[in-house]
């Protein structure tokens, strides 16, 4: 059996990864404070568990996934393992000097901090497993480039990045056959946009180029964007370790 956990898939793109690595015969752990009914009623080849939880949480989302792994390691034909670490907050956004010291805390927790936590306690739990694990963060072009209103989304997503390249750098000095890199799923049509859109000018100098994508189209579907990415799981041996690939990269 192939299994997947994911982050996020309450809605947005973490949904449309987790409804395509069904189809792909994937049995799916999602984790987000929701469920999700489309696909825990969806009829395809692979299966959807959910398991409730805050991931801004750093000792529930522990919990969860101390009972995630307790209840894999009691299946005995693992044939594939992946970790789709999506989950992630856009606010707050607004210039420095402005933010509530609470919403940065909360959205470095989510956005760093917890996939942090996440991946080292997956790699401990996995340590001497007898199958390769494949892991993905989901970043964004907003690492590397400095956009007005989100000094926190920026340096949590540049920080995802470092600190993704060198558990990659760990692992293949390791030699242990697992596998980490990051996709930029780019622009896409989500709840996120929307929260962007709702910007006041004086917080997101961007905000009437992020409107214009919505009035123009130009904000690509979350399934189209998570079939980029699923085949690229579905393709293990191409997968470079600590590599950035993008939706651009296709399309």
């Amino acid at each position: 059996m192939k299994y997947a956990v994911v982050t996020g898939t309450s809605k947005g793109l973490g949904e449309s990864i987790a409804k395509l690595l069904m189809q792909a015969s994937f049995h799916v752990i999602g984790i987000a404070r929701n469920g999700n009914k489309q696909l825990e009623n969806a009829d395809y080849p692979g299966a959807y568990t959910h398991f409730a939880g805050d991931l801004s949480n750093i000792e529930q989302t522990t919990e969860v996934f101390n009972q995630i792994i307790k209840n894999l390691k009691q299946q005995k034909n693992i044939e594939s393992l992946h970790l789709v670490q999506n989950a992630a907050l856009i606010h707050p956004i607004e210039q420095a000097g402005k933010q509530e010291p609470t919403l940065i805390e909360k959205h470095m927790r989510v956005n760093l901090v917890t996939p942090m936590m996440i991946t080292n306690q997956w790699l401990d739990a996995w340590r001497d497993s007898s199958f390769p694990l494949v892991m993905v963060n989901v970043t964004s072009g907003a690492a590397d480039r400095n956009v007005y209103g989100w000094t926190a989304y920026g340096a949590s997503k540049a920080g995802l990045n470092r600190y993704t390249r060198t558990v990659a750098l760990e692992q293949e000095e390791l030699q242990t056959g697992n596998k980490v890199f990051l996709f930029d799923p780019s622009i896409m049509d989500t709840d996120m946009q929307g929260e962007i859109r709702s910007s006041e000018p004086s917080q997101f100098i961007e905000v009437e180029q992020f409107k214009n994508y919505k009035t123009n189209n130009k904000l690509r579907s979350t399934d189209v964007v998570a079939k980029v990415l699923v085949d690229r799981l579905l393709d293990e041996e191409n997968i470079k370790n600590g590599e950035y690939y993008s939706v651009k990269d296709i399309f």
